[in-house]
């Protein structure tokens, strides 16, 4: 991924999943027909025995190509050189389009995994290229951690993902999955805070940002000043002040002073 950034090529889309997102991803594919399920099995075989690839440890990364035909040929041939530098190999445009179902799909996901008791959420931060994989890597190992900490038991083991989903000159956005059973806890909101917390806490002490896209509200207002200086929130503040002097936007995220009604409607 940072070496397609710093050759400059910029598809329409690009993410690499870590293992725990592909095996997700690909247990929402719909059922197959006999023969479909054999093909599967000889690509399956291929890229195991012959190619060598581990299914517990492979990654996929998956691109959209859009634009005039010569365009999008040229971007699809350098990513696929760039792939094979780093020992990749083409995995077709449907294991590319399936790459995308979790995505269309985790919110319906994670509705349906209330109704059993798994809460789960996403969040994710922008940081430079050569923090990418150690902030991955720790911030998973933190939200394991966490879990262990707070008595959530090892028979429904937590879940905890990532992608690199946003490539620019000087880093990535990335993009955490995480989840774990709260059906016997009997303070399952306050843990899912702790573990909230926790993991944003690793993110920044990793070099990542408060936040990348979803943006600050009130959940993460509690890192601002640290990440900022106080002196760069009181920044915001002033331009706050003077663009919306009766504090109607993003009423309490800021400043924690609820707007002209008094009444603050949004916990976010």
């Amino acid at each position: 991924m940072q070496e397609v950034s710093r050759q400059k090529i910029y598809p329409a889309s690009i993410r690499l999943m870590d293992n725990a997102q592909l095996r997700f991803g690909l247990a929402l594919k719909p059922e197959k027909g006999l023969i479909e399920r054999f093909t599967d099995h000889i690509k399956q075989m291929y890229i195991t025995r012959l190619r060598g690839f581990n299914p517990a440890k492979i990654a996929l990364c998956t691109a959209v190509f859009e634009g005039p035909t010569d365009r999008v040929n040229k971007e699809e041939s350098d990513i696929n050189r760039i792939a094979a530098e780093f020992g990749a190999i083409p995995a077709g445009e449907a294991n590319g389009k399936n790459g995308y179902l979790l995505t269309f799909s985790i919110a319906y996901l994670r509705d349906l995994g209330m109704n059993y008791g798994f809460l789960a959420e996403s969040f994710e931060t922008s940081v430079p290229w050569d923090r990418v994989s150690d902030l991955i890597k720790n911030v998973k190992q933190r939200i394991i951690q966490v879990c262990k900490e707070q008595g959530i038991r090892d028979g429904v083991p937590p879940y905890g993902s990532a992608r690199v989903t946003q490539c620019y000159d000087t880093g990535a956005c990335c993009y955490f999955y995480f989840g774990f059973y709260a059906g016997d806890l009997p303070n399952p909101l306050e843990v899912y805070s702790i573990l909230e917390t926790s993991a944003r806490e690793e993110v920044l002490a990793n070099g990542g940002s408060v936040s990348h896209h979803h943006g600050i509200g009130k959940v993460r207002a509690q890192f601002l000043e640290d990440t900022i200086s106080k002196a760069g929130k009181q920044a915001l503040i002033a331009v706050k002040h003077g663009l919306d002097p009766q504090n109607i936007f993003g009423s309490g995220n800021l400043t924690g002073v609820v707007g002209p009604t008094g009444t603050l409607k949004s916990k976010l």
